[in-house]
């Protein structure tokens, strides 16, 4: 059997960790600060979170064959 590939943009936007927790980085905080964010939505829009068990699991299997 030939072997399965893992997908080019789960790559660049996960990753998997040991416990089984896929990281990801926080959305909608790369552009638009001098208007329409609040402090609040900007501090929120940094660093990295973990999704929820559900969409780890579903992005694990679908797209990284090999567990990550």
């Amino acid at each position: 059997m030939p072997k399965l590939k893992t997908r080019s943009s789960a790559k660049k936007r996960f990753e998997v960790k040991k416990s089984g927790k896929v990281k990801h980085g926080k959305a909608f905080a790369k552009h638009l600060f001098t208007f329409s964010k609040t402090p609040k939505s900007k501090r929120s829009g940094r660093g990295t979170g973990h999704l929820r068990d559900m969409d780890a699991k579903k992005v694990i299997k679908e797209m990284f064959p090999y567990g990550g």
